[in-house]
């Protein structure tokens, strides 16, 4: 018989810290300024993750395989970290777009540009092959939209499940429906259309939530602007799930669409 050296990973709370070009690392502890942590000339923060040490990084590609990473094994936050490229198996010609670190149970909102999306837990998408997992359909042009955490969170604040969606298309319509009229999919795919988008209409983002969203995108002269839209403007927009939605006034073009609560 074989003996298997089993690692035992103690479960302590951690902050994941993804950089826009890929870089990871782990910090001990949860409840750290974003603005304490530096990055490489040239590169800045995609994002941090308050997880726990027995939990998974996903990687999402271009090609719509989900790459994953045991967050026990990443890098600690001394220094930049290392790129996630050399813990996984990327095909060549794909790139990393998305990051969620988080437990098992913990289930994402994932869409394409081409307006369809559905749910799926992270366990799911978890794969042994350094290669990662087919997972997400993309039509052809078509390019993955953030993931959305919909529930299931190990973090210091813990997300109340969503109940509903919010969709924002980049030709400025918004559309709300109930979380319920979506399909969770355990081997991944295509998923429901979730807005009716006009012809050369793309969707930006979709993001599951109880309360609040914030829209981010450019306006006029390339300038970053945001909107956090509350209950009252999101339940005007409210409808089925593959409706056109609600032209909104935002007076820019939304790029992405993000949970606040």
């Amino acid at each position: 018989k074989k003996a298997v050296a089993e690692v035992k990973v103690v479960d302590e709370p951690v902050t994941v810290v993804v950089s826009q070009k890929g870089w990871v690392r782990a910090r001990n502890g949860h409840g750290h300024e974003a603005a304490s942590f530096a990055f490489k000339a040239g590169d800045g923060l995609y994002d941090t993750f308050e997880c726990r040490t027995v939990d998974t990084l996903l990687a999402f590609g271009s090609n719509g395989r989900v790459y994953s990473v045991a967050v026990a094994l990443l890098p600690g936050a001394r220094g930049d970290g290392q790129p996630v490229t050399t813990l996984i198996e990327l095909e060549a010609g794909t790139q990393l777009l998305h990051y969620f670190a988080g437990p098992a149970a913990a289930t994402l909102l994932l869409a394409g540009s081409g307006g369809y999306g559905f749910l799926a837990a992270v366990e799911s998408m978890v794969s042994r092959q350094k290669g990662g997992k087919a997972f997400l359909t993309l039509g052809e042009g078509e390019t993955l939209c953030a993931p959305s955490h919909a529930s299931g969170s190990s973090g210091a604040q813990v997300l109340a499940p969503a109940t509903h969606v919010a969709c924002a298309s980049a030709g400025g319509r918004i559309l709300t429906f109930e979380i319920t009229e979506l399909k969770t999919m355990t081997n991944g795919g295509r998923g429901l259309l979730l807005i009716d988008l006009e012809p050369k209409d793309t969707l930006a983002g979709a993001a599951a939530y109880t309360r609040s969203i914030r829209l981010d995108g450019v306006g006029r002269g390339g300038k970053q602007r945001d909107e956090t839209l509350e209950i009252r403007s999101l339940n005007n927009a409210r409808a089925v799930r593959g409706r056109k939605g609600k032209a909104a006034d935002l007076g820019f073009k939304p790029a992405s669409v993000t949970r606040v609560g």
